[in-house]
């Protein structure tokens, strides 16, 4: 189909694209517009108004905050993958960047973007809550920082207003005693995951003192699995408890009752290359 008429604008700096968006709530902010177009076509979203933030390079690297790391939400998916800074000191989120979608999404997607657009399915959305990450958002009276166990409400619904961007997102510094993993069950390479899991375990005297995971497609939102993250620290088997306090949609991809499945294989397996 083709998108339904809208006015098109390019932002010249974040102040430039703040004043764009205005007190309208038909506005639309377009960063590497993989999750936007698509929606555009089919007419799920009829905006009056698409600020293009594709210039902005302002917003797009990747700096050592001392014990975090921080990340312009314009940076390219590829660039997080690439960045030197997180392969050392968090490879969590440049191995997850390099899964997403194909070469020619990683090329122009942005984190910002995936982020903002708060699709449950997202790989970076529960890495980040699995990390416990921070993310900046800015408006005309300022920036403000959310966590993002705060920040993804709902499908498609963030934390983010219509008349707010977000600018930049901090994920810690992973020391020797952590252990990573993230797994996804897809049936083509480029697809969305049928079900995800991000897990960080801190070791310590020969079991595990920490753990965080996050699930991808389980729930309206990324989520954290808690009964899971429990069992992990006391030694017993997480993947038993997975799917513990989640609502897994039932789609042309998998049921739910699949997906329930499918969350204690991986988290098992995650828990496994994890502390391996």
């Amino acid at each position: 189909m083709i998108p339904a008429p809208f006015d098109y604008e390019v932002a010249e700096s974040v102040g430039h694209a703040l004043a764009l968006l205005g007190d309208r709530d038909d506005a639309k902010l377009l960063a590497g517009g993989h999750s936007l177009l698509p929606l555009l076509r089919l007419r799920v979203t009829r905006p009056a108004l698409l600020v293009d933030l594709g210039r902005l390079e302002e917003l797009s690297y990747v700096r050592d905050k001392g014990a975090s790391i921080a990340i312009g939400a314009l940076t390219r998916h590829h660039d997080v993958h690439q960045a030197p800074l997180l392969q050392e000191h968090n490879p969590l989120v440049s191995y997850a960047a390099g899964l997403i979608g194909d070469p020619q999404v990683r090329h122009r997607g942005t984190i910002g973007g995936s982020v903002a657009h708060g699709d449950p399915a997202s790989d970076l959305a529960a890495v980040l809550l699995a990390l416990d990450a921070e993310i900046d958002i800015a408006s005309a009276g300022g920036v403000r920082t959310v966590a993002a166990a705060d920040f993804f409400q709902g499908v498609f619904m963030t934390a983010a207003g219509p008349r707010e961007l977000v600018t930049e997102i901090r994920v810690p510094k992973l020391t020797g005693d952590h252990g990573w993993s993230y797994l996804k069950f897809r049936r083509r390479a480029q697809d969305w995951a049928t079900v995800g899991v991000a897990l960080v375990a801190k070791r310590a005297n020969g079991g595990v003192e920490s753990a965080a995971i996050g699930l991808v497609n389980m729930g309206a939102t990324p989520l954290r699995a808690s009964a899971a993250e429990q069992a992990l620290v006391a030694g017993a088997d997480a993947g038993a408890v997975a799917a513990e306090g989640t609502d897994p949609p039932s789609d042309t991809q998998a049921s739910a009752e699949y997906r329930r499945h499918l969350a204690g294989v991986l988290v098992r397996r995650a828990a496994g290359e994890a502390l391996g």
